[in-house]
């Protein structure tokens, strides 16, 4: 399909952004109101890791089968039921009672009370909806614009880190008020109900698998070869030291700073690299090999990671944002390179292919999170981080071998569908 015969691309294109936008923003103030929760329901550090869960677990069964969905149902109408499943699941958690506890007292189980059943309940489907947004965008993406997938799949995930920042700048502007965690939490129905009327509005094309006539035996044949195993593995890896470590940075770091409130000042910084990096130098990827760039990811983050994890607690602003810069840098490019080199040698693969690996990159983080939070509550923030750290360093061997073996035959190269 040539990239300049599908209507409406831009709109669609920003629709996606929009989209993109909502789903960071949920996971910024998730993080932000972590405390209020665990307090309000009486949770441990390891139980909300376990509350949110289900929201990762969501995520990956939606982006799964959404491999299959859109193609089936169409982009349009899915991307439609992903809006609509937010605000119903905004809905259950700021509907959720509060358990009745002494202060200090903490729930026997996650299902002990209906008010943190209903918060299980309402992660979950806003999970689901999060991984129906990006089993929509990462094929319309590359679908409206065949000849540059990898650079327009950064610009598109550039509104990860932007809706962390807005998101995390509005918490924070609104703790500083004294705004209470459902008024913050309420606001991601704004953004939700922006790209619902936007892609109500118009049409949306077939995937490029189904615009292509490419049949569901051959997307499978061509998704299911060694190199997409081992990619597949990998993107367990790179979700695991991206954003196991964000979705408890602001606790995190608030901690070790001692800038408790501020700790979401933290993810909006590194955040804020990455929206820079991607927006205005995503064809880094097309200048460079792929490969080459994820080896300089793996480095920089685990390096940022592990500063982070040894500074003592009370550190200075100075050096813990010194050390911030360094994972945010390192861990910018790893979603959408990713993605990108799915979508580039395994195009007959399509929808599918791309899911299955953004999937397997959510059920990293869902079983991430509650290790995390367990070693908050034991040993402390530093160990948090440090714990995914080392796995930076299978990711640094794994794809230095990997580029060896393209070079061997001649470097990395796209291949046509």
């Amino acid at each position: 399909m040539s990239e300049n015969n599908t209507p409406h691309r831009t709109w669609l294109f920003v629709a996606s952004c929009v989209s993109l936008l909502t789903t960071s923003m949920v996971f910024a103030i998730r993080g932000d109101i972590s405390g209020a929760l665990s307090t309000d329901f009486h949770l441990s550090g390891e139980q909300m890791g376990l509350i949110w869960g289900p929201a990762f677990w969501g995520f990956t069964l939606a982006i799964f089968a959404c491999g299959v969905l859109v193609d089936m149902l169409g982009m349009k109408l899915m991307h439609a039921i992903s809006s609509i499943g937010y605000l119903l699941g905004i809905g259950l958690v700021l509907a959720a009672p509060k358990p009745e506890l002494a202060d200090g007292e903490v729930v026997a189980g996650i299902f002990a009370t209906t008010g943190t059943t209903m918060l299980y309940i309402g992660f979950l489907v806003m999970g689901l909806s999060q991984g129906i947004v990006e089993g929509v965008i990462n094929p319309l993406a590359a679908t409206i614009y065949p000849d540059k997938k990898g650079k327009m799949l950064n610009i598109l995930h550039a509104w990860w880190p932007g809706g962390m920042i807005i998101g995390g700048l509005m918490a924070f502007a609104m703790s500083k008020a004294g705004v209470s965690w459902q008024v913050k939490f309420s606001t991601i129905c704004v953004p939700a109900v922006i790209y619902l009327v936007m892609c109500l509005m118009r049409q949306y094309p077939q995937t490029e698998r189904v615009a292509a006539k490419v049949s569901f035996g051959d997307m499978v044949k061509g998704t299911f070869k060694p190199l997409f195993f081992l990619i597949f593995g990998l993107m367990w890896l790179t979700a695991a030291v991206e954003l196991g470590p964000d979705q408890w940075f602001p606790a995190v770091m608030g901690q070790l700073t001692g800038m408790e409130a501020g700790g979401i000042l933290f993810l909006c910084y590194t955040a804020g690299l990455m929206f820079i990096l991607r927006f205005f130098f995503g064809g880094v990827v097309h200048k460079f090999s792929p490969i080459v760039v994820l080896i300089v990811c793996s480095v920089l983050t685990g390096l940022g990671l592990f500063w982070l994890g040894s500074l003592p607690d009370g550190s200075p602003a100075p050096i813990a944002f010194a050390a911030a810069t360094v994972f945010g840098v390192g861990k910018t490019y790893f979603w959408p390179t990713m993605l990108g080199i799915v979508s580039e040698r395994f195009p007959k693969g399509g929808a599918l292919a791309m899911n299955l690996v953004g999937g397997a990159g959510m059920a990293s983080i869902a079983i991430v999170l509650p290790i995390m939070g367990g070693k908050l509550d034991n040993l402390g923030p530093g160990a948090a981080l440090k714990s995914v750290s080392f796995l930076a360093i299978i990711l640094v061997v794994v794809f230095t071998a990997l580029h060896i073996g393209f070079q061997k035959k001649g470097g990395y190269k796209a291949e046509e569908i």
